[in-house]
């Protein structure tokens, strides 16, 4: 019988923690408990995706299939409540009961909120616009708030409060940042580096710091509006970050009886003080009287872990870990490690400084040996600085050779020259041995060797070094990656090679495009959404529907959400609806017991909470056609009252919407495709971001934008064209959707697609029909128009006898209370 191993926390610990055991070959059944209703991901990307330069899916490690995959069971979005040593089973806040025989704690850290007055609501939690900076929710919290708002304040100068004060400028137009310190990254900066810092981020990024500020008290009664610091200032803000360090989770292991401290107490072998069966790993483990919040020493101590719970090393040990980071703070550059000011009058000290040009530079050396240094504004010595810091190697005579090339150009330390455990990536903790190592099992592209390693995947600040060790390691040159250009995963073909050979052998379903173009006929599930969406564009009715070719979304045309019920948008055409129409949302509401009715972004109403076997009930009841409110396709036109009743209004914005969504019902694209139409340069309906925007001008004109976004990027669309009549916008709506639906990668929002092929080309082939090709354009877009079915009507006659089968109860996530 396999042992059974429990693991409370699916972090990034927890996690890495279970990888370094499986691959040890560990056998184990293994159960995961974690707060959060998702897989695994990368919280160092979370500022990467509050700042848009990264979306929600690039951020996970191990999305869900992962731990099937593994056959791990997981409890995701469940909070174990107390560990039962005697019995050997810990009891959930489901209700279940899970025994082990090896237990894992990996409970990780959580924000710490200062003591402020009106931060915070027992019953509620924290005040309307205050949000902190430390899970998925909350980054998404505060992207969906501060979309609506202008102010922001960030409480902590340490590197989280950095990275959230330039994230959010992202979002709103003014960011002050408040630090309780004397100076900026006080943990990791002496106070010229911090002086330093500080100075660079209001120069050049027009955030503004405050030092020395003591917050206490969050103003506003129903939503924030500002806050007052010791000193009686007043700041007005809209919206309030917490930054302001963490806290290990440590009250499971106290209640539980485990021996509690600052954190969890260790020895070396990762286990609880007093424990034979019970490792604790990550943020929440003290050892030696330290707590580690960087991810290199969670690494180490994941690997002694593994090594001890499987076997493979009995005598593993951590002895605690060397600190040293290299990282863009807030696009600054900036590497810390040892030492930030000398303790002895015998310690050797080495300072450059130019503050007109941001640049900060100091090493602390004692007895020969690097103990400490810190670098802002320049980097480019820190991965030198670094091996000699966590190797003790000889340092030159000449001590300005370890901040600056002297004599001759840079000399970089090469790969060749790198010992094998010397560490790349420190975000993920991937040494120099282990990218050639999977360079030599056979693997020689970059991406392939990021994927494989996760090299590169944090903070990306070492990508360019992991790529000079991939082509070293290759012998000169890394391999190009051909799945690069492939339009979905699993099918070897560039989209315009693909789409030659679908229609050379006719291939109008998804397991014909795998059976005839993929060797040995594999099927790969996740390149079956795209191709479902590439046969439907270019087959409309001809099209072979295989219902396991769908996401659920589309199998049950509505958007699942995260408790497995789903939501309910009905269509209103330019953002118009009638009384008649809201006093049916409102019986069906009612008859149904929806928890939430709300207003959407693209004027429609959303019915949240509607469990799979209703939809068709509710549809019926409805009588309304779907607004594809779930799909990669055609969505909403947003409208502004127009000319009718605004007095600004040059141009009937509302009737032009209707018929613009009149027309592309339902198109199927390669991206979500969200339109608007404003009766004026006033812009109220938002139409400069948004996929394709019109805009009515003097004279009975309409300008014709695209690629523009609103979301997690922003991005004001570029001008296609201006048209005399509402007909022409119309005919290059159709024209310009169909040129991106052929062309357009799959998953390829327009925000990516016109700058990666030009407007001013995308006009030549648009508007002007440079190629020659726009009547076959109009043709085929014409063709879809046809093809268009109200997917609501499956109610009648479903497609497969499950589609509205029940799939509830799924695991009861906690509920977040209605404001």
């Amino acid at each position: 019988m396999r042992q059974r191993l429990v693991v409370i926390g699916n972090g990034m610990a927890g996690a890495r923690t279970v990888e370094e055991i499986l691959a040890r070959g560990g056998d184990f059944a293994i159960t995961m408990f974690g707060d959060e209703p998702y897989g695994n991901y990368n919280r160092i990307m979370l500022s990467n995706l509050l700042a848009g330069v990264e979306e929600e899916s690039g951020i996970f490690l191990n999305d869900l299939s992962w731990y099937a995959d593994n056959d791990i069971t997981l409890h995701a979005g469940v909070r174990v409540e107390r560990i039962d040593r005697a019995a050997k089973v810990v009891h959930a806040s489901d209700g279940t009961v899970t025994p082990y025989d090896t237990l894992i704690v990996a409970t990780g850290s959580s924000s710490w909120t200062p003591p402020i007055k009106n931060i915070s609501n027992p019953k509620r939690g924290y005040h309307q616009g205050v949000f902190a900076f430390r899970t998925l929710d909350d980054t998404r919290g505060m992207i969906r708030y501060a979309r609506d708002h202008e102010r922001a304040v960030v409480i902590g100068g340490g590197l989280l409060g950095l990275e959230a004060a330039r994230g959010l400028q992202n979002h709103v137009s003014r960011v002050t940042l408040l630090h309780a310190m004397g100076h900026l990254m006080n943990v990791q900066l002496d106070e010229r580096a911090g002086t330093m810092l500080k100075d660079s981020v209001e120069s050049r990024l027009g955030i503004k710091v405050i030092l020395n500020a003591m917050t206490t008290e969050v103003l506003g009664k129903d939503r924030v509006t500002g806050v007052k610091l010791a000193d009686g200032t007043v700041i007005e803000a809209d919206v309030v970050v917490v930054a302001a360090g963490i806290r290990p989770n440590t009250r499971v292991a106290a209640d539980s009886g485990l021996t509690v401290e600052r954190g969890i107490v260790v020895d070396d072998h990762m286990r609880a003080e007093g424990e034979d069966d019970i490792y604790v790993v990550g943020e929440c483990a003290q050892h030696r009287g330290e707590l580690y919040g960087l991810v290199a020493p969670l690494w180490e101590q994941a690997k002694v872990l593994a090594d001890q719970v499987t076997g493979r090393d009995r005598d593993a040990a951590y002895h605690g870990s060397k600190l040293h980071t290299k990282l863009k703070v807030a696009g600054i550059d900036v590497a810390s490690m040892g030492l930030k000011e000398p303790e002895s009058d015998d310690d050797e000290v080495i300072v450059y400084s130019e503050p007109k040009k941001g640049l900060y530079k100091q090493v602390i050396i004692r007895d020969n040996v690097l103990v400490g240094a810190t670098l802002v504004g320049d980097n480019s010595k820190a991965a030198g600085l670094i091996q000699a810091f966590d190797q003790g190697r000889a340092l030159p005579d000449v001590r300005a050779e370890l901040l600056f090339d002297l004599g001759g150009p840079a000399a970089e330390v090469t790969p060749a020259e790198m010992p094998d455990d010397t560490q790349v990536c420190n975000c993920n903790g991937v040494s120099k041995g282990a990218i050639c190592g999977v360079v030599e099992g056979g693997c020689k592209t970059v991406s392939g060797v990021m994927e494989k390693t996760r090299a590169g995947k944090g903070c990306g600040t070492c990508k360019p070094l992991v790529q000079r060790i991939v082509e070293w390691a290759a012998g000169g040159e890394a391999e190009e990656d051909p799945a690069a250009s492939w339009y979905v995963p699993g099918v070897p073909m560039p989209k315009p090679e693909l789409m030659r050979a679908i229609r050379q052998y006719g291939l109008k379903s998804v397991s014909a495009v795998f059976d005839k173009l993929v060797p040995n006929g594999q099927h790969d599930a996740k390149s079956k959404m795209g191709l479902a969406s590439l046969l439907k564009m270019m087959w409309a009715d001809q099209y072979i529907d295989e219902r396991d070719a769908r996401f659920i979304n589309d199998r049950v045309h509505a958007n699942i959400q995260r408790d497995g019920t789903f939501s309910v948008v009905p269509q209103m055409k330019g953002g118009v609806t009638t009384p008649a129409q809201l006093r049916k949302i409102a019986e069906v509401a009612e008859k149904y017991g929806v928890p939430m009715v709300k207003l959407t972004g693209g004027q429609r109403i959303d019915l949240l909470g509607i469990p799979k076997e209703q939809l068709p009930a509710i549809w019926a009841d409805l009588d309304m056609p779907s607004g594809y409110a779930y799909a990669k396709s055609f969505r909403t036109v947003k409208t502004c009252v127009g000319s009718d009743y605004c007095r600004f209004g040059v141009g009937d914005s509302t009737a032009l919407g209707i018929a613009l969504e009149e027309r592309y019902q339902g198109l199927e694209g390669p991206g979500k495709m969200k339109l608007a139409v404003t009766g004026c340069p006033r812009n109220c309906a938002e139409a400069y971001v948004k996929d394709l925007g019109v805009v009515a001008i003097d004279g009975g004109k309409w300008e014709i934008y695209v690629g523009g976004a609103a979301g997690a990027h922003i991005r004001k669309g570029d001008l296609l064209a201006t048209v005399d009549s509402a007909d022409e916008v119309i005919r290059l709506t159709g024209r310009f959707l169909q040129y991106y639906r052929e062309n357009a990668n799959w998953l390829e929002r327009t925000y990516s697609f016109v700058p990666r092929i030009g407007v001013d080309r995308i006009r030549e082939i648009v508007v002007d029909d440079s190629d020659g090709i726009a009547a076959r354009l109009d043709d085929a877009v014409e063709q879809a128009v046809r093809s268009y079915r109200d997917p609501w009507k499956e109610r009648a006659v479903p497609a497969t006898p499950g589609q509205f089968r029940t799939s509830l109860p799924l695991t009861v996530l906690p509920q977040v209370p209605v404001r």
